[in-house]
């Protein structure tokens, strides 16, 4: 019964002191239990293609993480980039200084230059929803689907907080139909990866793919 997620899964490998032999291991486990996509740094994407080979698996990079406070052209570069190695999805983080401060225009510009340098590819918002109310999470959320993301994603699982139900539910009320959801950041079991689908949710952003797929106990305790 697991194994019916996996394809929501974006096998997820984003620490700091990732290995290149950590790196073909996450992308071997992805074509065992054929995870949706791996979710890698972009110094990593070149890699993760390569590992993949032929592979249906997708090639997801992160861009801007995960703090989200670099310039709109570092971050629209990087995306670039990264699609020129092979990213297949790129998971943007929004600057949150900008939504702290009111400045919704300049959120709103920094997903469009992401949308347009993604053009043709999948493009997640990250919104990092523990450091948000739900004022500015719903203003996100409406700013991502007007300006043509693929979806918006809770948390970077580097915040300080992760996906919760709640969360997740409110971000599928205000994008509705027309865009999806990813659950990530602490997500590391079954029963925690079915509640976020049926809150709406259709991906899951996961270190802990495995476990969530196979019953077992995650020993991460990470993304």
């Amino acid at each position: 019964m697991q194994h019916s997620i996996a394809k929501t899964i974006d096998h997820t490998l984003l620490a700091p002191d990732a290995t290149l032999e950590k790196i073909q291991k996450l992308c071997d486990e992805a074509n065992t239990y054929g995870f949706a996509s791996v979710c890698v740094n972009s110094g990593y994407v070149a890699a993760a293609k390569e590992a993949l080979g032929d592979s249906d698996v997708a090639v997801c990079s992160v861009v801007g993480f995960p703090l989200g406070a670099m310039d709109t052209e570092a971050k629209a570069f990087e995306a670039r980039r990264a699609i020129a190695n092979g990213a297949d999805e790129i998971d943007m983080v929004i600057n949150l200084g900008w939504l702290k401060s009111g400045q919704l225009e300049q959120v709103k510009a920094d997903i469009e230059a992401l949308r347009e340098a993604t053009s043709g590819r999948i493009l997640k918002v990250i919104l990092e929803t523990s450091m948000l109310t739900r004022e500015e999470i719903v203003a996100v959320c409406e700013i991502a689907r007007d300006t043509g993301a693929d979806f918006v994603k809770t948390s970077t699982g580097f915040g300080g907080g992760g996906a919760t139900v709640e969360d997740v539910r409110m971000m599928k009320e205000t994008v509705g139909d027309g865009v999806q959801v990813k659950a990530s950041g602490g997500v590391r079991d079954y029963a925690t990866a079915v509640a976020m689908l049926e809150a709406g949710a259709s991906r899951i952003g996961a270190s802990a793919g495995i476990a969530i797929v196979t019953g077992a106990q995650d020993a991460g305790g990470g993304y």
